[in-house]
């Protein structure tokens, strides 16, 4: 309940960047940081259609919060594209492309997404201004980093049963952290076909997979809901230590009051 609070408490002065960090280093944040990131955004979109909003290769000057909805980073294959990591509400999900510029794989919307955008004119002098949030969007950056490499080692690891147990209890995690998700699983427009490019699977794959945590009775798909009736059992199955996310256990990061 506290972290839903939080989160309706800071969506309400902050709506279109409460969600930023939630959960890990947003207490660390002063309202005059907030305040700055919040009017760092210039424009909103809302795009209800499946849509690539970044392109491999391409050069970008400005930067997306994710406000609502959900979007997965990818890279094309030869015959089919891969999910290499997925995103929340509140992820700043092409930060990198102020650094790089050019990015070495896509970002691509699933379902209906609202998106701020940032200028990299006004990253540069937040860049140089404030240094503090500065080493926050540096720290954004570095935790992509984290669950990407969490997602690649897991995929070497685990059957694709287990693979799906793991994305599922990530997304869930990561939903409570920005005050979304609830006590019985979450939301999501995913379709099997995006869960089999997140697992590295093909589509049967991926559909006898979903059927197999059915049967187990650890997790129940269906359209535009992910139903778990045990967490402990999803997070055993799957071998899920949620360390990696940095809002908990033994590398949780924490500035400010509790």
């Amino acid at each position: 309940m506290r972290k839903s609070a939080n989160a309706n408490e800071e969506l309400t002065r902050y709506p279109h960047t409460g969600r930023f960090l939630l959960g890990r280093l947003r207490r660390g944040m002063g309202d005059r940081e907030k305040r700055i990131l919040e009017n760092a955004i210039t424009e909103t979109e809302t795009i209800t259609e499946p849509r690539r909003i970044v392109h491999r290769g391409k050069v970008y000057d400005r930067s997306s919060m994710l406000i609502e909805g959900f979007v997965l980073r990818t890279l094309d294959g030869p015959e089919q594209r891969y999910g290499v990591s997925f995103h929340v509400p509140g992820d700043f999900v092409d930060l990198h492309c102020f650094a790089l510029k050019r990015l070495d794989h896509n970002i691509d919307t699933i379902g209906s997404v609202t998106l701020g955008y940032v200028p990299h004119d006004r990253l540069a002098e937040i860049m140089r201004d404030e240094p503090h949030l500065a080493r926050l969007f540096w720290f954004s950056t570095l935790l992509d980093a984290a669950m990407h490499r969490e997602w690649v080692m897991k995929l070497e690891q685990l059957t694709a049963p287990r693979r799906l147990a793991h994305i599922f209890a990530e997304i869930w995690r990561r939903l409570e952290m920005v005050g979304l998700g609830d006590a019985g699983g979450f939301d999501t427009p995913l379709t099997q076909s995006d869960l089999a490019e997140m697992s590295g699977s093909t589509t049967i794959h991926a559909n006898r997979a979903i059927k197999e945590l059915r049967e187990r009775g650890i997790a129940e798909m269906t359209r535009g809901r992910i139903d778990i009736p045990d967490r402990d059992a999803l997070e055993a199955f799957a071998k899920f230590e949620p360390d990696y996310l940095y809002g908990e256990g033994t590398l949780a990061h924490r500035e400010g009051p509790e």
